[in-house]
């Protein structure tokens, strides 16, 4: 790696002249700035974010009074964790009847899942009133389920109103235009009508969906919008057309479009974009890890009081298997192997042994079925993802996760950093026990390229949409995946 070099200060640059500029450079970047608000939320998705907890911490105050129970102190620790658990809550007024009903059982049944787990593992299940507890059961799905239907309905009535469809252009006809008239066409609080596409390109360099929509090049935008009366206009070229986009946005200022600019970033893996604000100067986030401040606290408490928890539970199965494992054939208990974890560091990973040798050099086959080196007790851990246990240790540790990307040896990283693009980005984040790709059947071997990138492809998508909720979703279907699943060995 070459030296960065050391820029020195220009003699002929006086510090007092820094000093008399410093503060004109912070205010024109504070005034820059604060142009860039952040987009206030709909009133549908703010609506929904308070909602779910409220019905669903409703309904268990109705139960308790129509049973006549005091609504005492288990009662008031069960709420609080039911708003820990759903705030804030899904937006279900844009689906249909039908998908909101699956999708609000759904959440509903991870939901009771989670707090039946918390109350056998705290011995609390008898706090409870049996019959509050069947109530709440059969009354907050139909409950959130009914404001669904109503927010569907109501934004269906908007929808057909005189004047609520949003006349709009698209000024680009390549990925990001169509993708953005899709996605406009298809959602939002308002329903917007893509008149068409405006772009200098020929047709052979534009999307075939857009080429049959065009209505002109850059020249014709703003006399189009004056002339038709367009209500927005969508700015989708690729960023290296800026002094275009500079041009086009001031031949759109005498016009009353609306403007927004949609970056290119097609070709880019965006983990947690996002416009933020940093002491006055506005930044687009590209890419970023999704635990940072209060979500990388959740997340890691989360996973403190979980792995505690299990670890409490299993250590007589721990037990009993560190005993099969010694007895099965020669060598140590534990599997420690090097892995990459957080930022990239090297880390120890361990397992149950499940092989007659250990391999952890340069060159580290993958397990495949059928392998000679497997024990036929490690067949048996493998293909249950017992010999993942002990990393329940790294979890508390700190150098896993329960949830996350699945650490693949050091070999294996360095070979595959090479071949698929964005491969590291996995690593903005601990390592986890399982994670979204294991679920989606990417599990066992991965012996092309094509299986390791459909697996990273999963990590980056577990990275671009992480909560709370979803890690839950993830090992419960984790927990019965074990059962049947037939990809590990």
């Amino acid at each position: 790696m070459l030296p960065t070099p050391t820029l020195a200060r220009p003699p002929e640059l006086p510090t007092r002249r820094l000093e008399a500029t410093e503060p004109a450079l912070r205010m024109g970047a504070f005034s820059a700035a604060r142009r860039f608000q952040s987009a206030p939320p709909s009133v549908s998705g703010f609506l929904a974010a308070a909602l779910e907890p409220m019905v669903y911490v409703g309904t268990l105050i109705l139960a308790y009074a129509l049973r006549n129970e005091p609504a005492d102190g288990p009662a008031i620790a069960l709420s609080l964790l039911v708003l820990v658990l759903t705030i804030p809550g899904s937006n279900r007024f844009r689906d249909p009847p039908l998908r909101s009903a699956v999708d609000v059982l759904q959440s509903w049944l991870y939901l009771v899942g989670v707090l039946l787990l918390c109350g056998y593992a705290t011995g609390s299940l008898g706090l409870y009133d049996r019959g509050v507890l069947l109530i709440w059961a059969a009354a907050a799905p139909v409950g959130l389920w009914a404001i669904a239907v109503v927010g569907y309905a109501v934004l269906r009535w908007h929808s057909r109103q005189p004047g609520a469809v949003r006349q709009a252009i698209v000024v680009g006809a390549g990925t990001a235009g169509v993708s953005t008239a899709l996605a406009l066409q298809q959602g939002g609080e308002t329903p917007t009508r893509i008149a068409g596409y405006f772009d200098d390109r020929g047709d052979e360099r534009i999307e075939a969906a857009a080429a049959a929509q065009r209505l002109g090049g850059l020249t014709d935008v703003a006399a189009y919008v004056t002339r038709h009366g367009v209500d927005a206009v969508y700015i989708t070229l690729p960023l290296s057309s800026q002094p275009r986009i500079v041009d086009l946005l001031e031949s759109l200022q005498s016009t009353t479009a609306s403007l927004f600019l949609v970056p290119d970033l097609f070709g880019i893996s965006v983990i947690q974009g996002r416009l933020q604000d940093v002491n006055g100067v506005a930044m687009v986030g590209v890419c970023e890890t999704p635990f940072t401040g209060l979500d990388e606290a959740v997340k890691r408490s989360s996973d403190v009081v979980l792995a505690s928890l299990i670890l409490l539970l299993i250590a007589p199965l721990l037990l009993v298997l560190a005993v099969g494992v010694k007895l099965s054939s020669p060598g140590p208990i534990i599997f420690r192997q090097r892995r990459n974890g957080l930022g990239g560091e090297e880390i120890t990973v361990y397992k149950f042994r499940t092989m007659r040798t250990v391999d952890d050099g340069a060159v580290v086959p993958q397990a495949r079925r059928d392998d000679p080196r497997i024990t036929r007790l490690g067949a048996f851990l493998r293909r249950t993802s017992l010999d993942e246990l002990p990393q329940f240790v790294n979890v508390l540790q700190g150098q896993m996760s329960i949830v996350g990307p699945r650490p693949h040896a050091v070999a294996h990283n360095e070979q595959y950093a090479q071949l698929i693009k964005a491969y590291m980005v996995r690593h903005k984040v601990r390592p986890g026990i399982t994670g979204w790709a294991q679920i989606n059947g990417f599990r066992g071997e991965t012996d092309t390229v094509e299986k390791m990138r459909a697996r990273v492809e999963c990590d980056l998508d577990y990275l671009r949409n992480w909560s709370l909720r979803l890690d839950i979703h993830i090992i419960l279907r984790t927990a019965l995946m074990v059962l049947w699943d037939r990809k590990a060995y």
